[in-house]
C-alpha cells in the first residue's frame, strides 16, 4: 500500500494541510476528511455532476481528480458558495421556480449555472440548457430548473421577471 502523501490547497478560503493516499478522489477527501457533504457523489464517473466544485475558477468534477493533484489548487464547494451569499439569489430561485425536489443534483446543478452566469449574464435557455446538460437529475425534469437560471440571470441583469 502506498503511504499518505501530504497536500496543502485552499478550501472555501481556508488553508488546509492533510496527508492523503494518492489513490483519493477530491469528492472523497470533501466529504469524508473535511465533512462538506455538499459535494455528492452520484455516479463515479464524471457523468451525472453530483460532485461538481470550482477548482482554480473552474468548474470540474471531483469525482475524477485526485486528491493529490489539488495540491496549491483553490476548491471552492456548494458550502462555500452558499455561506458567501454568491449563489443566494440562485438558490432562491430554484425554491420558488420548485427547481429541487430530492436535492441529490441540486448542489451541482448551482454550481454548474452559476458558472453559467458568471461567463454570459443572459444567457438564453438553449444555452442553459447546453450548460446544465452534464447535470442528471430523476425529479425536476429540468424545465424549473431552466426557468430558475434564466430568473436569475434577468435578475441580476435588473430586469424583472
Amino acid at each position: 500500500m502506498t503511504a499518505p502523501v501530504p497536500i496543502s490547497l485552499e478550501v472555501n478560503g481556508e488553508r488546509v494541510d492533510a496527508h492523503v493516499l494518492p489513490r483519493l478522489n477530491l469528492a472523497d477527501f470533501l466529504r469524508e476528511h473535511l465533512e462538506l457533504t455538499g459535494t455528492h457523489v452520484g455516479c463515479e464517473h464524471g457523468v451525472c455532476g453530483a460532485c461538481t466544485v470550482r477548482v482554480n475558477g473552474d468548474i470540474i468534477r471531483s469525482c475524477l481528480m485526485l486528491a493529490v493533484q489539488a495540491h496549491g489548487a483553490s476548491v471552492q464547494t456548494i458550502e462555500g458558495l452558499s455561506d458567501s451569499g454568491e449563489v443566494a439569489d440562485l438558490q432562491a430561485a430554484f425554491r420558488d421556480r420548485n427547481a429541487l425536489q430530492c436535492g441529490y443534483c441540486t448542489p451541482g446543478m448551482l454550481m454548474a449555472a452559476q458558472d453559467l452566469l458568471m461567463q454570459q449574464a443572459e444567457p438564453g435557455r438553449e444555452q442553459i440548457r447546453e450548460h446544465l446538460s452534464g447535470n442528471y437529475c430523476r425529479c425536476t425534469g429540468y424545465q424549473a430548473v431552466v426557468d430558475a437560471v434564466e430568473t436569475t440571470a434577468r435578475r441580476r441583469a435588473g430586469r424583472q421577471t
